[in-house]
């Protein structure tokens, strides 16, 4: 049989006021532990991002100068055939053409998925 716990001797009574005062300490110094926990992990994670941001843009850069390598060659290639003007021309219809594809591809893709 299971025999009855001891409560000890019994601790005076505390006013509400001071009760209501400790539990408000408390938690301001919870919620502001917990901010400076979300401060510190966000600041991780964005030094963690840096670089490979970086990286991203300076890849984004070198694909655009490679686009524009190739529009210019299209445009040369197309000129000996039909004339700078027209073979401008005609590689601004392919690349924009070819950008409005991926553009609306994308958007379709974007619409499908959420």
């Amino acid at each position: 049989m299971l025999k009855p716990v001891d409560p000890g001797p019994p601790e005076a009574e505390r006013p509400v006021g001071e009760l209501v005062s400790q539990l408000i300490d408390e938690g301001k110094a919870y919620v502001r532990a917990e901010i400076g926990l979300l401060k510190a992990m966000g600041t991780a994670k964005a030094r963690a991002l840096i670089l490979p941001a970086i990286l991203f843009g300076a890849a984004f850069i070198c694909a655009l100068v490679a686009i524009t390598a190739l529009a210019v060659g299209v445009v040369i290639a197309l000129s000996k055939f039909i004339g700078p003007l027209a073979a401008g021309f005609i590689g601004l219809l392919l690349f924009a053409g070819l950008a409005g594809w991926l553009g609306w591809y994308g958007a379709e893709r974007l619409k499908r998925d959420l």
